[in-house]
């Protein structure tokens, strides 16, 4: 089983940057990983995602332009580099990692279903 770890997370102001972590212990019969977050009585939601073999990335509206996933792929670690953080960016967030066969879009990559295995997450906290 896959197992994911979660680092980065801490308090930042408003408009400022956070960079989160996800070290996976292997990559056997994944390729496609994602951040999820989920804010205190909301649902959880997707925020971005990444199809390893065809180098697609896919983002949630609320965060595109201001947030970029991206890997390291020697080092088996997904990153959330997040940037112009806001007050509704607060919440847990949650690396996922699964295999997904056939077409993928925002849509697909950023729901529940592809993925099986999940870290315990790290919460970010923007405040002024």
């Amino acid at each position: 089983q896959v197992q994911l770890v979660e680092s980065g997370g801490g308090s930042v102001q408003p408009g400022g940057s956070l960079r989160l972590s996800c070290v996976a212990s292997t990559y056997n019969n994944i390729n496609l990983m994602a951040w999820f977050r989920q804010a205190p009585g909301k649902e959880r939601e997707g925020v971005a995602a990444m199809y390893f073999d065809a180098g697609g990335t896919y983002y949630a509206n609320s965060v595109l332009g201001r947030f970029t996933i991206s890997r390291d792929y020697a080092k088996k670690t997904l990153y959330l580099q997040m940037t112009w953080v806001t007050p509704e960016d607060t919440a847990m967030y949650y690396c996922a990692a699964g295999r997904i066969a056939g077409l993928v879009n925002t849509i697909r990559a950023l729901r529940d279903s592809p993925y099986n295995h999940w870290g315990q997450g790290t919460q970010v906290t923007v405040s002024s």
